[in-house]
C-alpha cells in the first residue's frame, strides 16, 4: 500500500480493520487535517489480563519518497526487497506487522499479557508531525517501545538528538548587471560570505550543521535580489542546538546588515533530545525479554528522530527498537523475514 506522509489513507484503514480484529478498541484523530493530509494518527487500546501499567507499542504510517507504485519482492533467500524503483517501505511497515504479530500470537497460544497501547502515527517522516499534535491525555502507560531503527533485531537506543531547521532568506535590491551593478545589493554573494563563516558537519560539541539547499537570482545579467537557504542542526545537548541556531541567525543578520540587505531568519525545533538511564525499568524490560529468546541486547544511541522524541518529552519512558529493517530511505530498502519473526517474539515478550 503506498502510504507517503499525509497520504496515509489506505493503511490507515486497513490497520484500523485489524487492530479491531485484534479486539482493540480504536480511534482516529484529526492530525491529518492539520496538514492537508487524508488520515490521522490511528490509537488502540487492548485490555490484558496481568495487572500494572499498559505498555505503549508504536511504529509509523508513512515512508518517504519515492513511494508510489510500492512492490514488495520476496526472494528465496528470506529477503524481502522493493522492485527496484521505490523504497519498500519497511521504514515503519517492519515495527507495524511485528506489532500485529505479536499480538496475534499470544492470542493464538491463550498467553496472559499486559495491557496494551498502540499507537500508529502520520507524518514521521517529515520530522515527526503526527505525534507533534496528538493528545497524549489518551495514553496512560508510562513505558514505550518504539519499532522504527534500521539493523538487526536487539538493539535499543536510548539517546537521540534535538533537531532543528531553519530557513534564511536575504532580500537585497536588483539592477541591472551590465550597465549599473553597482546599484544593486548581490543577495546570493551576502548569502555566501555568510554561509562560509559558518563551519559545516561535525564540531568539537557533537553538534552537527548543515546548509542543505540554496536557490536565487533571476538571471544572469540582473544583480540577485533573493537568495534563499536551508539547514538543519542536530546535537545531544538541547542547549547547544538552540545556542548554534541563535548564533547562526546573528551570523546572516550581521552579514546582510553591513551592506543593507534585509534578512530574515525562521526556524523550528522540530525533535527535543532525550537520553533514557540504563538502569531504567523499560530499559530492564528489553534486556531480560532479549535474553529469554537467546538475543544479545545492545543499547546503542540513535543520532535520528523519532516519535519517541515526542513521547519522551511528555513523561512517557521510550526505548527506539531496531526491527530487521536496512538500507532505509532508498530503493535498496529490504527487509529480513527471520528478523521480523524474532522482532515480533520480542515485542511479544515485552508485552507479557
Amino acid at each position: 500500500m503506498d502510504s507517503v506522509s499525509f497520504s496515509e489513507r489506505q493503511i490507515a484503514d486497513c490497520l484500523t480493520e485489524k487492530l479491531k480484529s485484534l479486539g482493540f478498541t480504536v480511534t482516529e484523530d484529526e492530525a491529518g487535517k492539520i496538514y492537508g493530509g487524508n488520515a490521522g494518527n490511528l490509537y488502540g487500546f487492548l485490555k490484558g489480563t496481568l495487572p500494572g501499567k499498559p505498555v505503549l507499542l508504536s511504529a509509523h504510517m508513512d515512508t518517504v519518497q519515492p513511494g508510489i507504485g510500492k512492490k514488495a519482492i520476496f526472494t528465496q533467500e528470506g529477503m524481502i526487497t522493493s522492485h527496484g524503483d521505490t523504497v519498500l517501505g519497511a521504514d515503519d511497515l517492519a515495527g507495524i506487522v511485528e506489532i500485529l504479530e505479536a499480538v496475534r500470537f499470544l492470542q493464538r497460544n491463550r498467553l496472559p499479557h499486559r495491557d496494551v497501547e498502540i499507537l500508529f502515527p502520520i507524518g514521521e517522516e517529515a520530522y515527526i508531525k503526527g505525534t507533534n499534535v496528538f493528545d497524549f491525555k489518551k495514553i496512560r502507560a508510562k513505558e514505550a517501545y518504539v519499532l522504527d531503527m534500521s539493523g538487526k533485531v536487539g538493539k535499543a537506543a536510548v539517546q537521540a538528538p534535538s533537531i532543528i531547521s531553519f530557513e534564511v532568506e536575504i532580500q537585497g535590491r536588483a539592477a541591472h548587471a551590465g550597465f549599473e551593478p553597482q546599484r544593486g545589493i548581490h543577495a546570493i554573494s551576502i548569502m555566501s560570505k555568510a554561509i562560509a563563516r559558518i563551519p559545516q558537519g561535525r564540531r568539537e560539541d557533537g553538534t552537527t550543521f548543515n546548509i542543505g539547499t540554496i536557490c536565487g537570482g533571476e538571471a544572469v545579467n540582473i544583480v540577485p535580489e533573493i537568495c534563499r537557504c536551508t539547514g538543519e542542526i542536530r546535537s545531544y545537548d538541547h542547549q547547544a542546538a538552540i545556542a548554534c541556531m541563535e548564533q547562526t541567525k546573528q551570523i546572516f543578520m550581521e552579514s546582510a546588515c553591513e551592506v543593507g540587505a534585509h534578512c530574515s531568519v525562521e526556524h523550528h525545533v522540530n525533535a527535543v533530545a532525550y537520553q533514557i538511564d540504563k538502569d531504567a525499568s523499560v530499559v530492564k524490560r528489553f534486556e531480560r525479554s532479549c535474553k529469554v529468546l537467546g538475543i544479545e541486547p545492545e543499547l546503542v544511541t540513535t543520532f535520528g528522530g523519532s516519535d519517541n522524541n515526542n513521547f519522551v518529552r511528555h513523561g512517557i519512558q521510550g526505548v527506539v527498537l531496531s526491527c530487521g529493517m536496512f538500507r532505509v530511505h532508498s530503493t535498496k530498502e529490504y527487509a529480513l523475514i527471520e528478523e521480523l519473526k524474532k522482532g515480533a517474539a520480542l515485542v511479544a515478550e515485552l508485552i507479557r
